[in-house]
């Protein structure tokens, strides 16, 4: 939804930033549909693609993510899936369900079948903002269960809102990306709104946007202590 907005020419724009940045970046396409969907990111220059076939059939989404593996490996893209499903708390466009929890044996043959790169996982999280009434919980037992069985990276998504403990305690356990976006939207639009409110008058987004960057940044410096990730751009 957000490429089809934003059109082919913004990506140009993020791998020029991405070049200029003083840590390792990639350019990632999250939950392509469509295999059509996956060879426009590669076209595009992304670095890395996940294929959500996750509401499809077992077979089928072993079906398509295996072709798309066999596609994006020409380009050197690197390839996330999804088994299981992860809920939706209906404020994401990024799509969700009812949640359907990821079976660790289901995983290693899933695995092993289509070559991926990375598996995201359902454990308990749904996409968006969390309402007041939703309480999250993960279920970090399954999660050591399945890192115990396959031997690829593990995502989660749908981090956002999630209680700190047991998202830094996914991380200690296995999971090596999670995925934010509604945190990082919702303290940019947040101080958006503010900013608007206070100054009805302004309309350039010079004077706009940079209190609202500067919020999302410190989210995104709080969840990168969260996540460990601080120093390890000296690994790659």
């Amino acid at each position: 939804t957000e490429l089809e907005f934003l059109g082919d020419s913004f990506i140009k724009t993020c791998i020029d930033e991405a070049h200029k940045a003083r840590v390792p970046m990639v350019i990632h396409l999250d939950h392509g549909g469509k295999f059509e969907e996956i060879l426009r990111a590669i076209r595009c220059g992304f670095t890395s693609v996940m294929i959500d076939a996750s509401h499809m059939s077992y077979e089928d989404n072993i079906a398509i993510t295996k072709k798309v593996v066999e596609v994006a490996k020409v380009s050197d893209v690197s390839v996330e899936a999804e088994l299981g499903t992860i809920g939706t708390t209906g404020d994401s466009y990024e799509g969700g369900s009812d949640i359907i929890y990821t079976d660790p044996k289901q995983a290693k043959d899933f695995i092993d079948k289509t070559g991926i790169d990375s598996l995201a996982v359902a454990i308990g999280t749904a996409h968006g903002i969390y309402p007041k009434d939703m309480k999250p919980e993960l279920k970090l037992d399954l999660l050591k269960e399945i890192r115990d069985t396959v031997d690829v990276p593990l995502v989660l998504h749908g981090g956002s809102s999630n209680p700190d403990k047991e998202i830094a305690e996914s991380v200690k356990i296995g999971i090596s990306k999670i995925n934010i976006s509604s945190d990082i939207k919702f303290a940019f639009y947040k101080k958006y709104r503010e900013v608007l409110a206070e100054n009805p008058k302004w309309i350039e987004p010079n004077a706009i946007e940079p209190p609202c960057i500067d919020a999302l940044k410190e989210v995104a410096k709080f969840k990168m202590s969260l996540f460990n990730d601080i120093g390890k751009a000296d690994l790659y």
